[in-house]
């Protein structure tokens, strides 16, 4: 890959439910000591927002970049900004030069038309520049910046209430792109990640949350739940990738949280370091009801 210290630093192109920006200084402490030598590649399976992943490309010089997701129309649209960015942004611009000056009736109309435009690309086949504006254009009007599905698969957020939202950060997107060049995209499970990863690789893993509660559980993104059976299988597979040689961290909620007996993730994660870190998030389905809470962050123990 190229050189990929750049003057402009590329950071994440949306909002997402659980997002790493705020916590990034502790996962860099995780980062393995041999970052861009010994570990030359980095494979990031559950990509979401991409902060781990957009401090990788701006610092280091890697070999092999691998991303994925589930999230097919996420996962679109980085190989758009990757691909076709330019189109991009002449799209949201358009957006943006509607939906700004238009009063709040007109704002309404324009957000829930631009949702169910995006519904119906969705349930087609054809990826196209337009279904990725309206990804992005719905991520940065909607409620909370969440990404959430109804049960057919509809994307059902309702708007949120911004008074000048940037829909099109031109010079973000086009830093984006740069570094997106020559990275690996693809739509599919984490499991497809065992063909990359093997001991050149840092791998960060960052699933769906372990609900703190059984109403916690509100920022899915797909159809299929990732429930306790999941984060076990999850766990199988990480070390599994630890012992090809690869330096894995895993993110995940602490469920000391909600009942300091819950030793569900220290059981399952015995034989690595678990470290908790406190993080600012919104506690239940409520946007303005937010507050410190633990996180862990799974690691090897220092070789």
């Amino acid at each position: 890959m190229s050189n990929r210290r750049r003057s402009f630093k590329a950071n994440p192109f949306i909002k997402w439910a659980g997002g790493k920006s705020q916590i990034l200084e502790e996962i860099k402490k995780k980062f393995p000591s041999g970052l861009g030598d010994r570990y030359s590649q980095y494979a990031e399976p559950f990509i979401g927002g991409g902060a781990v992943l957009l401090e990788i490309l701006n610092n280091y010089q890697l070999t092999r970049i691998y991303i994925s997701d589930i999230n097919r129309e996420l996962v679109h649209a980085y190989k758009t900004i990757r691909d076709n960015v330019k189109e991009l942004i002449e799209l949201l611009l358009e957006l943006e030069e509607r939906y700004l000056p238009a009063n709040s009736a007109e704002r309404k109309d324009i957000f829930y038309q631009s949702r169910d435009r995006f519904n119906a690309l969705k349930a087609g086949s054809d990826l196209t520049t337009e279904l990725a504006a309206l990804f992005i254009f719905l991520n940065r009007t909607c409620f909370n910046g969440l990404y959430r599905v109804n049960a057919k698969g509809g994307f059902n957020v309702p708007q949120g209430r911004y008074k000048n939202p940037k829909i099109c950060d031109s010079a973000n997107l086009l830093a984006v792109s740069a570094a997106l060049e020559g990275v690996e995209i693809v739509w599919g499970d984490y499991q497809l990640s065992s063909a990359f990863i093997d001991e050149r690789t840092f791998a960060y893993f960052d699933p769906p949350y372990r609900p703190l509660s059984n109403t916690a559980n509100f920022t899915s993104y797909a159809k299929d739940e990732f429930g306790d059976q999941e984060q076990i299988e999850l766990a199988h597979f990480i070390d599994a990738m630890r012992a090809k040689g690869a330096w894995v961290v895993a993110s995940n909620s602490d469920p000391k949280n909600s009942d300091i007996n819950d030793n569900f993730f220290d059981n399952l994660y015995s034989k690595h370091h678990i470290s908790r870190i406190e993080a600012s998030r919104a506690i239940n389905s409520h946007g303005d009801s937010r507050g410190r809470v633990r996180e862990i962050l799974i690691s090897p123990h220092e070789e």
